[in-house]
């Protein structure tokens, strides 16, 4: 039997997700939108998962975004659906939004380990989650203009408020690729690592978050999110708001007490 398009495993509060049509160039298919969608709403709702990594099969690619072929036809009408997987996506289309992290409110961290090119929605999807590794080989870009579309999978909303105004213009518009060590520069990335260090590091990073009090991080990504782009009154409102909630949870009187019985803390997210 095939493997899965996608490849789940959760182990110590970890949740890792690895896209896995390495012979397609991870393009995302609709069986892969449907488990991503899926593995999401599992980590959103899942008291024991405090941080998820997402990565790619394989040495060359990390997500080369819609497959032209299957996704992307189903999509626009331009094909039926032929099988199960097909007809699990078209009966809840929220799923493609969801799987690729545009707009769907998850305020847990999700770190990418980027193993390839990510060019065209495999940006996308970097430029969605929180940290980001990418190996050095890696290769980042929005060429859709140049065949008259646009990255409207969160580029155009998310890239100017991260990365400086002229580069995502450059990114968006001119649509040429940037070496991984050229988004470092920019800011897209926090960390460019040789190949055999990608996935310790995207672990260790997790293993760090994961020590941390989950409700701290869970409202810190929820000021954050919620208060982008908005005056800076509007703002503060969002920030008393997600600080009320830590300060008045058990986490927040552990914290403390464990620093002066100098030992480690038991955080329980509550």
């Amino acid at each position: 039997m095939p493997e899965t398009a996608l490849l789940v495993d959760r182990s110590d509060g970890v949740m890792t997700l690895t896209l896995n049509r390495p012979e397609a160039r991870n393009a995302l298919s609709p069986e892969s939108i449907v488990r991503l969608a899926q593995a999401w709403y599992e980590y959103r709702d899942s008291a024991s998962l405090r941080v998820a990594i997402l990565t790619g099969a394989g040495e060359e690619d990390f997500c080369a975004g819609g497959d032209l072929k299957l996704l992307m036809p189903l999509m626009t009408g331009a094909r039926k659906a032929e099988d199960e997987w097909d007809e699990r996506l078209l009966a809840n289309l929220q799923q493609f939004s969801d799987g690729i992290l545009r707009g769907f409110e998850l305020y847990k961290p999700v770190i990418v380990a980027v193993n390839g090119r990510a060019l065209g929605g495999g940006t996308e999807m970097t430029n969605a989650c929180d940290l980001r590794i990418a190996v050095e080989s890696a290769i980042f870009g929005t060429p859709e203009a140049k065949v008259g579309l646009i990255p409207g999978g969160g580029s155009l909303t998310r890239l100017p408020r991260q990365i400086p105004y002229a580069k995502a213009m450059e990114m968006l518009m001119v649509g040429d690729p940037f070496t991984a060590q050229e988004a470092l520069e920019m800011g897209l990335l926090n960390y460019v690592v040789p190949r055999a260090e990608l996935l310790p590091k995207a672990r260790a990073l997790a293993e760090r978050l994961s020590e941390n009090g989950p409700l701290a991080i869970r409202k810190v990504k929820e000021g954050i999110l919620r208060g982008s782009g908005l005056p800076l009154d509007q703002a503060y409102a969002i920030e008393n708001e997600v600080s009320a909630a830590v300060m008045q949870s058990k986490d927040a009187r552990e914290g403390p007490r464990a620093f002066k019985e100098k030992r480690k803390p038991h955080f329980t997210g509550e």
